[in-house]
């Protein structure tokens, strides 16, 4: 099935590979920028190298097309206040055109073709816990904004980026436990997290702060746990 193959292909191009120099420079010159169109060659090349034959050259072509196409649209109608809501409008575009790709190649396509859990199906899951979930949970609370704390009276310095990377281990563990079927340590995880993550919020005295934590918390955690249950599907 080549939908796993393309999804997996896309989430590489947009998140893994693509470095923020790339995005910053492509949201300032827009069209005239060289790395939307290296971003559009490697969405190509990555279609082709894990799809593997070269008679399919024509859907690498047209995922570089519309890829070109979607994200142009993208740079030049996008404004600092629609940036969310362009986000959605972009990713959802790119998989509708993959989903479309996915059913002319099969004709006589069947929904369960999309929940066969091979190795692929689980790799492209665990690529999309890390940096996309992060990024997609990053997108969702930024229309929140925590309250500023008072320095002075919180030990507020950590690590550069343990936010993340600690979300990105707290997803992968909770697919793996999903997995082989031990969701009691989902519960553990939760339990600890909140122990050690919401005791220093409590000190804060912050309900707005520990309320942003917490929803990204719990994003973070569903996304991990409905992940795992289409993975097993």
């Amino acid at each position: 099935m080549i939908f796993t193959s393309l999804i997996l292909a896309h989430l590489l191009g947009d998140f893994i590979l693509q470095p923020n120099s790339w995005v910053a420079d492509k949201e300032k010159k827009k069209g005239g920028s060289i790395y939307l169109y290296l971003h559009v060659a490697l969405h190509m090349a990555l279609v082709l190298i894990f799809l593997w034959d070269l008679n399919l050259w024509w859907i690498a072509l047209i995922i570089g097309s519309t890829h070109l196409i979607i994200d142009w649209a993208k740079l030049y109608f996008q404004n600092p206040k629609t940036t969310r809501t362009w986000f959605f409008v972009d990713q959802a575009a790119h998989i509708l055109v993959i989903i479309a790709l996915s059913m002319i190649y099969f004709p006589y396509f069947k929904w369960e073709d999309f929940f066969n859990a091979d190795s692929l199906q689980l790799i492209t899951a665990v690529v999309f816990l890390t940096v996309p979930s992060s990024i997609l949970i990053k997108t969702v609370i930024s229309f929140w904004t925590p309250v500023t704390v008072d320095h002075s009276k919180l030990q507020t310095e950590s690590l550069v980026n343990a936010g993340k990377y600690i979300g990105i281990l707290e997803r992968l563990l909770v697919f793996v436990f999903i997995l082989v079927n031990h969701w009691e340590g989902v519960g553990f995880m939760i339990a600890a997290k909140s122990v050690f993550r919401f005791s220093d919020l409590a000190e804060a005295k912050q309900r707005k702060l520990t309320e942003y934590v917490l929803i990204g918390t719990l994003l973070s955690f569903g996304i991990a746990v409905l992940t795992g249950i289409f993975v097993k599907i």
